[in-house]
C-alpha cells in the first residue's frame, strides 16, 4: 500500500531573502564579500531596514527544505519538520511550504514568540553572493517538531546533517531515525557540509548508529568522514555505515551504489554561475525519482539533470518550467 508521503524531511527553517546591492553597500555596512557570514539579529535588522524598498524576493530555504520542496516540485508528496516564530517570516515561511502542497508539524498556524531565521543574500553586479544568516529560532528545533503520524506514514525520512550543530536538534534528529526504523520506514542522511563532518563527525556516527539505508555527500564529505584521502577507499568504506549511497562529484557528475554495484552517472556540461543548493536538489530529484518508480540510474540521471540546472541559475529553487522541462528531457 502507497504509503501517504514519500519523504519525511527534518532540518532548519531559514527564509532566504535576495537582493541587489552594490559593492559600495557591502564596503558602507562592513560586509566580508563572497562569504556567508552568521550574524546576530540586531545586525540583521539593520541591514534589513538598510534594503528596504529594494528589488527583493523571498523564499523558504534551508537545505533539506530546498531538498523536500523538490521532491514536491517534481510531483512528489513530502512532510516537512522544522520550527518558525509567529512572527511576519515565519508566517511567510508556513504560507511557501503550504502553496508547495508540503505538509508540515506546524499545523497551519505558527505559535512560538521569537525571530525566524532568515538568509540575506546579497548580490552584487559582478554575479557575486554574499550571505548574512541569522538562525533564530531554528536554533532550538527539538524533539516536539518531530511527528511520529508523518513518519510512520512515510516511505523515507530524510535528515538534513546540520542539525548535528545544535543540542536539541540532534536529539530531534535521533527521534525521527529510532521512530523510522520501529514503523519499518526506510532512513535517508545528508552530511551536508565537510566543515560539519570534520566538527561533528562523532555525532554522525550516534546519529547514524547500525546504519541508513540511505545517504547522501559529496566527494569532500565523504572523504572527512571517512578519514580516506582516496575517494575509492572512502566509497568502500561507506558501504559500513549505508546500504545504498549517493556521491556527488560536481562537474565530474556523481557516483551510486545501489547496494550491488556502482553506477556513474554522467554530468551535464553547463555554465555554472551559482553552486548554492546543488546538493538539496539532487537529494530531492533522486528521493523523487527512487519514490516515484525510476531506477536508481534513472534517478540519478534526473538528480544530475536538474543540478546542473540549479548551478546555472541564482538560487536553489527552479521555477515550474524548467522542472517540465527536465521531465520532458528525460522522458
Amino acid at each position: 500500500m502507497a504509503k501517504k508521503y514519500d519523504v519525511y524531511g527534518i532540518g532548519n527553517a531559514l527564509v532566504d531573502i535576495d537582493f541587489e546591492v552594490s559593492q559600495d553597500f557591502l564596503s558602507d555596512h562592513n560586509i566580508k564579500k563572497g562569504l556567508m557570514t552568521l550574524v546576530d539579529e540586531e545586525t540583521q535588522t539593520r541591514l534589513i531596514k538598510a534594503i528596504d524598498g529594494k528589488n527583493t524576493e523571498k523564499k523558504s530555504g534551508g537545505s533539506a527544505a530546498n531538498t523536500v520542496m523538490a521532491v514536491s516540485q517534481f510531483g512528489g508528496s513530502a512532510f516537512y519538520s522544522c520550527k518558525v516564530a509567529d512572527d511576519e517570516f515565519g508566517q511567510f515561511y508556513l504560507n511557501d511550504l503550504t502553496e508547495a502542497g508540503i505538509a508540515t508539524n506546524l499545523d497551519g498556524k505558527t505559535k512560538e514568540h521569537g525571530i525566524t531565521g532568515k538568509c540575506l543574500v546579497m548580490i552584487t553586479d559582478d554575479a557575486d553572493r554574499t550571505m548574512n544568516t541569522f538562525l533564530g529560532i531554528t536554533t532550538s528545533l527539538s524533539t516536539s517538531e518531530v511527528s511520529e503520524e508523518a513518519i510512520q506514514n512515510s516511505e523515507y525520512i530524510y535528515l538534513e546533517g546540520y542539525l548535528v550543530a545544535s543540542p536539541t536538534a540532534f536529539e530531534a534528529m535521533k527521534l525521527t531515525k529510532q521512530l523510522a526504523e520501529k514503523n519499518g520506514v526506510k532512513t535517508s542522511i545528508t552530511l551536508s557540509d565537510p566543515s560539519i563532518v570534520e566538527g561533528f563527525k562523532g555525532l554522525f556516527h550516534e546519529v547514524i548508529g547500525d546504519g541508513v539505508d540511505l545517504l547522501f555527500c559529496n566527494e569532500d564529505e565523504a572523504l572527512k568522514f571517512t578519514g580516506s584521502s582516496n575517494i575509492n577507499v572512502a566509497r568502500e568504506e561507506l558501504k559500513k555505515f549505508a546500504k545504498k549511497f549517493v556521491i556527488t562529484q560536481g562537474k565530474n557528475g556523481a557516483m551510486i551504489f545501489d547496494g550491488d554495484t556502482f553506477i556513474d552517472i554522467e554530468p551535464y556540461q553547463v555554465n555554472t554561475v551559482d553552486t548554492n543548493g546543488a546538493g538539496d536538489m539532487f537529494a530531492g530529484a533522486f528521493l523523487y525519482g527512487i519514490t516515484n518508480g525510476h531506477s536508481y540510474a534513472g534517478s540519478g540521471k534526473l538528480a544530475s539533470l536538474a543540478s546542473s540546472k540549479i548551478v546555472s541559475q541564482y538560487g536553489p529553487r527552479l521555477p515550474m518550467k524548467s522542472i517540465k522541462e527536465i521531465q520532458n528531457q528525460i522522458s
